[in-house]
């Protein structure tokens, strides 16, 4: 019998064999032509929502709750959706506003990143309330509707919430110069309106010191504002095969923070952080030796001004130790070992500018006098940049090196947001040239499901950076911002 093929049949066939043929750059996780196909017919839904035992316990994840109109269209690719969560969850920003995320869907992969926003901290009346001239914490004023409209920046809309504005290739899909591949997967874009770098559990009351205002009343609230994303995921798409935590500045912290309990939801194969200018240096709060642990003062005064310590086991610090072996609340550096060891397979990341000029001033300016009274501005800074590389080079990485899968990458200076996050915006002058490296090295080896030893690289040329880190677009979008 002879078959009768109508005009265009062969032309689909063909079209479909070479579409359903493996990609070569295909990943674990990721969809052939026809699976793709049917999810954007008939879009996948989760397949391990949140259980009972996930509800119970400190710090518990939620079923859905009936009624509640989220926001979220499941047959929407390609396109940042907002997800309002409903306040049964806990979930609050600093200033008692409603929570709210966004999430970015594909429909050819599960692979999922979960990208904790960036934006300084705050622990008293004039950093949590937004006042001029002090260091504080972003969004004093909630999470605007639309809030990342303009993070791929070729898409930019309208100068509103310019903040976001090209963020990271690590999120930005389709990055004209400077792609990376969790770019392309699922994304979760967890904003930051706490001030408590994700970790928070307190109610706060801070008095105006001038005694003008009304004290302002500040829900550090970012735990459960992270239990009420990680509740939404399960509950809406699939779990990843490969998973990434990430996050620059605050929000890196976040994600280090947040690792051992959000990686625990997920039965992900593979799984990584990637921890951008946000790290937890070695300051044991019992040594009382601050010239050695130069960070000790701002351990502190955070943990006191975020936490509520009530029963033990009832409070963000407990919990992790609780989920984390090896982890000491004394002793926040020891998280690293206390991750390494509890997922020994997974893969992890640190990396930032030796001349950080901004988690320093977080870091050090209110707590070091010979700092903060300082009147010379370069001054001040040269003295910041010498704890931070004190800091990087006694309390981080010694802890790092006494894991098996963290890798560290520390470039010195980029001319951009006062040498702050190594991988906001792009990934350029990241390079460390005497050892023939650039950020893309890093970010490669971390987020690399194939394993492989940890790459860990220290610049310790201090004058080439300096001297060829001008850049004409850089001058243009720190003005903007």
């Amino acid at each position: 019998m002879t078959r009768k093929f109508f005009p265009g049949t062969a032309l689909f066939l063909g079209v479909a064999v070479f579409l359903a043929t493996p990609s070569a750059t295909a990943e674990p996780g990721d969809y052939g032509f026809w699976k793709t196909l049917f999810n954007l017919i008939s879009p996948e839904g989760a397949n391990d929502p949140v259980n009972s035992s996930e509800q119970a316990g400190p710090y518990a994840l939620h079923a859905p709750t009936p009624g509640f109109d989220y926001g979220f269209d499941r047959g929407q690719f390609d396109h940042w959706q907002q997800v309002d969560v409903p306040p049964e969850t806990g979930a609050v920003c600093g200033n008692g506003t409603p929570y709210k995320f966004f999430v970015y869907r594909v429909p050819d992969t599960n692979n999922t990143l979960f990208y904790f926003e960036g934006g300084g901290a705050c622990w008293d009346y004039a950093s949590c309330s937004g006042q001029t001239g002090i260091r504080g914490a972003r969004n004093p004023n909630g999470i605007p509707d639309g809030y990342v409209q303009n993070i791929n920046l070729l898409d930019f809309q309208n100068s509103a919430n310019l903040g976001t504005a090209a963020a990271s290739p690590l999120i930005y899909t389709h990055h004209p110069y400077n792609q990376f591949k969790t770019g392309e997967w699922n994304l979760v874009y967890v904003p930051y309106c706490t001030g408590d770098i994700y970790v928070g559990d307190k109610v706060a009351v801070y008095d105006d010191p001038a005694g003008v205002e009304q004290p302002l009343v500040w829900h550090h609230n970012g735990l459960r504002n992270v239990q009420s994303v990680v509740s939404w995921v399960k509950n809406n798409l699939r779990s990843p095969t490969q998973l990434a935590v990430a996050g620059c500045s605050a929000g890196s912290i976040g994600a280090l923070l947040n690792y051992s309990k959000l990686r625990g939801h997920f039965g992900s194969p593979y799984g990584y952080l990637v921890d951008d200018s946000g790290p937890l240096y070695n300051a044991p709060l019992s040594s009382g030796n601050v010239s050695d642990h130069p960070s000790l003062p701002l351990h502190e005064e955070v943990l006191s001004a975020w936490t509520t310590y009530g029963d033990p086991g009832d409070n963000p610090m407990d919990m992790l130790a609780a989920l984390t072996p090896g982890f000491d609340p004394e002793r926040l550096a020891s998280l690293y070992a206390g991750l390494s060891s509890k997922f020994y397979a997974d893969r992890m990341g640190m990396t930032h500018f030796l001349a950080d000029g901004n988690f320093s001033s977080y870091s050090y300016e209110r707590f070091h006098p010979d700092i903060y009274n300082d009147p010379d501005p370069a001054s001040r800074l040269a003295k910041l940049r010498a704890l931070w590389q004190q800091d990087t080079a006694q309390n981080l990485i010694p802890e790092l090196e006494a894991t098996h899968n963290w890798s560290y990458y520390f470039p010195m200076f980029r001319d951009f947001n006062e040498s702050h996050c190594t991988s906001v915006l792009d990934f350029r002058y990241g390079e460390i040239e005497e050892l023939g490296l650039d950020l893309y090295d890093f970010m490669r080896n971390v987020v690399d499901y194939r394993g492989g030893p940890p790459l860990r690289a220290v610049e310790t040329d201090a004058v080439s950076d300096f001297a060829n880190n001008q850049d004409w677009f850089y001058d243009l979008i720190d003005g903007l911002l």
